[in-house]
């Protein structure tokens, strides 16, 4: 067997170049590109590495290594899961960064590889700039913080590791249900260690993503259940879109006039048009979808894993004669409230389950195809009101739901929106009318505040020909917007919308919504007298700090501003943003919904007693498990 003598690093790289995955017989190349910052513990390792020009893909700085992790989320995510980007850190703060990263790709169940520099493996130079000491055990690092935010982790101790290492990071990276965050912490001594691998290591490797087969028993107890059933109900969630499944969803709801409501993940599955399309479900869904859902018999759950915002905290589902069938890759998520499992991959379950549900010659009757009919065209005129909210006369305040309905229509069918956190999730499920897949980028798992600037460069290096719009309120800008250097750097233009409210609006109208005052959620001054965050607002120009950093940027005083804003930023070449202010409670409201958060069981305000025992009311509704 020929050998090859590299570093550890070296050989890294060298094997991430040569992976490749195959779904229904096409290949992609899947290590795309590192995200990375260099510091000590990885620039003399896998920096040096690059400087060899050992791998074809490239090396992107960015500024901040959660970014890095966001950017590689949303990348592997537009690209269904079939193409990634790893991020490389020195050890200690830079590795300790992505740790949020790595919780947002594994919650959402998408394959990044996180290669954070670690402490000396040989512990002659301890303790190391960076290093935090563990008194009573001396093996681990702030490394080890990685082990519940990942599906894999790993410590390569011996060049010779690396190579077990790698084979088992790949098998979770290509897994379609057990991936997320990759962990393969790398000591920064080790990376440098030569080690005479075989070079049948670095051969191509295809790994291939077989789609799991239905069983025929469990196609026909699903059949069995809904054949008998008057009022079905569709949630189709990410696992749909993953599967490429969206042909066999829209084929399936149009044989047997079954509407479909949608998660965040799954939104784009059908396009706004469809008739069989209800938008949203759950606690940021349509009247349409909620009022079927809380009236169906049974819900055909695909590839979605139920969580609270999907079922209103377990109360979306009042018929009581309802049942619930899961199609679904993981078991795990097919447990979930007791439903019957079709244990599958989504394309090839509904190709059967339509087969099977057509010689039982099944289909829903007119007066259920009427209702839905007759609630969808309900839904899109209170979307064309709400999208056509006026501003106060003379005020420079938009209501937030009409700047939703401008960037919408300067989208068209298609750009892509990005979003993660705050009010503008809840608008974005219910309102937005998105022509179908991969128009709609909503990470909402995690409901990561900072995701959206990351993910939006990530999601333009997937789509570099598309549009990319990005909204996001200013608690999230905030938080992480130094993104927008990477996006003038690597030439990723994206158009950045930023809602100015003043503060957590969303959190403000949770709090008030639970009886409290939502104090502490606008930015403000600290009020000399009460001492509390009551003074006056903070005036901060947002405009400003996204043109230090060479970006384009406008700000939209009125409706007319924010149309020539969204008209003038598809002509410019750079990353643009545009700044409006929006008013406090211009949001969607909810419809026929709940969400279940922890009310104070006693307090001296009535408002707050009231929430209280509204509560325990709507926990009589709510399913056990």
């Amino acid at each position: 067997m020929k050998r090859i003598k590299l570093t550890m690093a070296q050989a890294l790289l060298k094997f991430l170049d040569n992976q490749y995955v195959s779904l229904d017989g096409k290949e992609n190349k899947f290590v795309q590109g590192i995200f990375g910052i260099w510091g000590h513990g990885n620039v003399t390792g896998i920096g040096q590495a690059f400087d060899e020009g050992v791998c074809s893909f490239p090396y992107l700085r960015i500024q901040n290594e959660q970014a890095g992790v966001h950017a590689a989320t949303a990348y592997a995510k537009q690209k269904n899961r079939l193409e990634i980007f790893a991020v490389t850190s020195s050890i200690g703060p830079g590795a300790t960064n992505m740790l949020t990263g790595a919780a947002t790709a594994t919650t959402n169940r998408i394959p990044v590889l996180l290669l954070p520099g670690d402490i000396f493996a040989c512990r002659q130079p301890d303790p190391v700039l960076q290093q935090l000491e563990v008194f009573s055990d001396y093996t681990q690092s702030v490394n080890d913080c990685f082990k519940p935010v990942s599906r894999y982790w790993d410590r390569v101790l011996r060049p010779e590791q690396l190579m077990t290492a790698m084979l088992n990071a790949m098998r979770v990276l290509t897994d379609p249900v057990d991936t997320g965050a990759v962990t393969v912490c790398l000591p920064q001594d080790v990376q440098d260690e030569v080690y005479d691998y075989p070079e049948e290591f670095f051969k191509k490797r295809v790994h291939v993503i077989d789609r799991r087969i239905p069983s025929s028993d469990a196609i026909k107890r699903a059949a069995d259940i809904i054949s008998k059933k008057k009022k079905p109900y569709i949630i189709s969630g990410g696992g749909v879109i993953y599967s490429l499944a969206e042909p066999e969803m829209q084929s399936f709801c149009e044989k047997f006039s079954i509407p479909v409501g949608s998660t965040q993940a799954g939104k784009g599955v059908l396009s706004w048009k469809h008739p069989m399309d209800v938008g949203g479900t759950g606690v940021m869904g349509t009247k349409a979808a909620n009022i079927l859902a809380k009236e169906a018999d049974v819900i055909i759950a695909v590839g979605t894993r139920l969580m609270d915002f999907t079922t209103c905290s377990k109360s979306a589902f009042q018929n009581p004669d309802v049942e619930i069938v899961h199609i679904n890759v993981s078991r795990f998520d097919a447990l979930k409230m007791d439903g019957i499992e079709v244990i599958a991959d989504a394309k090839l379950a509904l190709i059967e389950l339509e087969k099977e549900l057509s010689a039982r010659q099944y289909k829903t009757d007119d007066a259920y195809r009427a209702k839905v009919k007759s609630l969808k065209e309900e839904w899109d005129k209170e979307v064309d009101r709400l999208y056509s909210l006026k501003p106060e006369e003379g005020s420079n305040i938009l209501p937030q739901t009409t700047v939703f309905g401008m960037v919408n229509k300067a989208a068209g069918d298609d750009g892509i929106v990005v979003c993660a956190a705050g009010s503008l999730p809840g608008d974005l499920t219910r309102l937005w009318r998105t022509p179908g897949r991969k128009r709609f980028h909503l990470e909402y798992a995690y409901s990561c505040m900072g995701y959206e600037i990351a993910g939006a460069m990530g999601v333009k290096m997937a789509d570099p020909e598309s549009e990319v719009y990005v909204v996001i309120g200013d608690g999230s800008y905030l938080m992480l917007h130094t993104e927008i250097l990477t996006t003038i750097m690597e030439k990723r233009k994206i158009i950045i919308v930023m809602f100015d409210s003043v503060g957590f609006n969303c959190i403000e109208s949770l709090s008030k919504s639970q009886g409290a005052s939502g104090y502490g959620n606008r930015l403000c001054i600290r009020d000399d007298e009460s001492k509390m965050l009551t003074g006056a607002p903070v005036q901060i120009d947002f405009a400003a700090n996204a043109k230090s950093y060479g970006a384009v940027a406008y700000r939209a005083n009125s409706l007319k501003e924010l149309e020539e804003c969204l008209n003038s930023a598809k002509a410019e070449s750079k990353t643009v943003l545009i700044e409006t202010k929006v008013g406090i409670g211009t949001m969607s409201p909810g419809y026929e919904s709940w969400w279940r958060v922890g009310v104070a069981g006693v307090s001296k305000m009535k408002s707050v007693n009231e929430a209280h025992e509204k509560m325990k009311e709507m926990l009589k509704k709510t399913r056990d498990y």
